[in-house]
Formats: C-alpha cells, structure tokens, sequence
C-alpha cells in the first residue's frame, strides 16, 4: 500500500537526517526558538470556511501536478488571493517536495505554514519548528493513540498546531481521545486513493463540536466547498484545483463566495 510505502520511506528519512544533525542538537535548537502561539489553527477557527491553500509539484495518484512548478510564485499567488494557510509538501519521493522549498516559501511569506509530509518520528516535529513551521500533519493512520498523544504534547511544548487526520470513524474516535484541537477529514483514501466527498460530511456528525474542523482532498468546484461547508466544515485544505487553476485568486474567490 502506497500508505505505508510512504510512511517506511519518512523512517528512512529521518534516521539519515539523524546522522548529519544527531536529534539532541536538533531537539536543543528548535527549543531554543520562541514558543509558536498556535497561529495555524487560530486562523482557521471562528470564520466562515477558511481555506489551507497547498503547494504541491506532484501526487501518488495524479502523477505530476505542475512541470514548471515555480513554488514561490505560487506561494504569493495564494497569498494576494486571502488564503488563510499555507500548506507545502515537503515529502520528496511521490510528491517531489523538499525542505528547502518549505524554507524558501517561509522566507517570502507570512501565512500560518504546515509542513504536509508523514510524520512517524519526533525528530519530524523538531525538524518543521526548526524551518519555521506552524503547523504539522498527524495521520491516524500511521500513528496509535498513545502516539498521538505523545507527539501532541511535544508540539503544545514547541507551540505548534497539529493536525491529525482521520478517515474513518475509529481513526476520528482516536484523534479524539488523544486531544486533537485541529481534525482534518480526508476524503481521499490514503490506502487506494478512492475519493469520496462525503466522508468529510459524515464524519463530522461523530466528532465533537468545539474541534476546528478541516475538510482535506477532493474540492473540485465551488459547489464541493459549498456541500463541506454545508457539512460543517470549518476549512477546507486545497491541493489539486488549486495547482490547476491558471488564476488562482479568481479560483480561489469561487470557492470563498460559494461557502459564504
């Protein structure tokens, strides 16, 4: 499964990043740094739908996204549109992301950012506070509940918002009881790439009301955010239609007028 491949090659990863900066002198420096102020999931919370506008060259399931790819114009783009987040991908062998592109874009921004890739190791989390990150990505999926819990209280410690992301309704009752604020529906199945755009809309009858809601994958038109926002979606995390759209911040407008 392309989960798991994903999640075994984040191990490898982070084990070769260890050798060039061992997890102690890491861990020191991203302490060292001021507490973030959770900005990522404040800025979602108390609007009408906000929008995590994301940054990806490419996908597992759709290939290459974007050939030119010319991240920083995308960035400003979204930016100059009202995106409310960013969100980039930093995981470098399916969707062709990297750290640098994370660091470059958080030089000529400053929207709340999460670092989209598979986290399984705290070293991750230490890692996206140290390139400027406010947020990270916690997959149910990959991740028990003691381990949720665990990685929760290391980004409370740094700062940053987290959000977990769930499929179904055990993945939810887990990122629940490990005390998620910020919960992310993905409506495509991380295990066949199925997308379905009422898993969001059934799924949030089942999670608690004082969570900030996302609503993350297959939003191909206005009327998609429309139906989440209807759903109860507080977000919705944008990829693909945005990265396709030739004009961004008119394609981002019909998304924002739509849920109004």
């Amino acid at each position: 499964m392309i989960l798991e491949q994903l999640a075994d090659y984040a191990r490898i990863r982070a084990k070769q990043a260890k050798f060039v900066m061992p997890e102690a002198r890491l861990r020191a420096r991203a302490e060292s740094l001021p507490r973030g102020n959770f900005r990522f999931e404040k800025a979602l919370a108390g609007k009408e739908m906000a929008f995590i506008c994301e940054v990806k060259k490419a996908s597992p399931s759709k290939g290459i996204i974007d050939p030119t790819f010319d991240y920083l114009s995308i960035a400003l783009q979204y930016e100059e549109a009202g995106a409310d987040c960013l969100s980039v991908l930093t995981e470098p062998k399916w969707f062709l992301g990297s750290d640098d592109i994370f660091r470059a874009i958080r030089t000529v921004t400053d929207l709340p950012m999460i670092r989209k890739d598979f986290t399984v190791d705290p070293y991750q989390i230490y890692e996206a506070k140290v390139m400027g990150a406010d947020a990270v990505l916690l997959i149910c999926a990959l991740l028990d509940t003691d381990t949720l819990r665990e990685y929760l209280t290391l980004c409370d410690e740094l700062g940053l918002s987290a959000l977990v992301e769930a499929h179904d309704e055990s993945e939810l009752a887990s990122a629940v009881e490990a005390g998620a604020r910020l919960i992310g529906v993905n409506n495509r199945n991380l295990k066949d790439f199925t997308v379905d755009l009422q898993n969001a809309a059934r799924l949030r009858e089942k999670a608690p009301e004082n969570i900030v809601f996302v609503a993350e994958s297959g939003i191909a038109s206005p009327q998609d955010a429309k139906k989440l926002r209807q759903a109860g979606a507080d977000a919705a995390l944008v990829g693909e239609y945005l990265m396709r759209a030739s004009d961004k911040e008119l394609a981002l407008a019909g998304l924002r007028e739509a849920t109004k």
